[in-house]
Formats: C-alpha cells, structure tokens, sequence
C-alpha cells in the first residue's frame, strides 16, 4: 500500500535539495554536491568537520611529556642517581 503523504519520487527529493555553489580552486566550476541539514557547506567543504575536544581530540596532551614534567623526571633520575652511589 502506497502512501499518499509524499507523491515524489526518492530521486526527485534528493535533486529538489538545497546544493553548495561554493566553487572550486581548480576547474572553477560550482561544487554541486548536497548541502549537509543545519550546515551552509557540503560534507567535502567543511560539515560537520573538526575534531572532538578534550581528551577524544587525537592530539590531546596529557602533560607527560610536557617541560615540567620532563624537568621533574631529571629530578627524580638524579636523586635515584645520587642515593644509588651511596
């Protein structure tokens, strides 16, 4: 049973989308892909890019190999160091 609510075709609804016009550096024709919902920019041009914050960010420092802690481990070598040749 075929429902009435949306007469279009699947296809028609994806050609009838909102696409980016933004060009392109290279051939200096519009990208034409599809726009992303809630986004002015295409998937290829920036939507829902960037990485996570915090600690999901793939360059997160913990602060183990921070100047600080690199100076506190000289530190700690030393003082081993120095208690080993007692």
């Amino acid at each position: 049973m075929k429902s009435d609510i949306d007469p279009l075709h699947p296809t028609q609804r994806l050609q009838n989308t909102p696409r980016w016009t933004e060009k392109s550096k290279r051939s200096g024709k519009p990208c034409g892909s599809l726009e992303v919902r809630d986004w002015k920019v295409c998937r290829m041009h920036g939507a829902c890019g960037g990485a996570k914050t915090g600690e999901a960010h793939p360059n997160y420092r913990h602060g183990t190999r921070s100047r600080e802690f690199a100076k506190l481990s000289l530190m700690a070598s030393k003082l081993i160091e120095g208690l080993m040749r007692i």
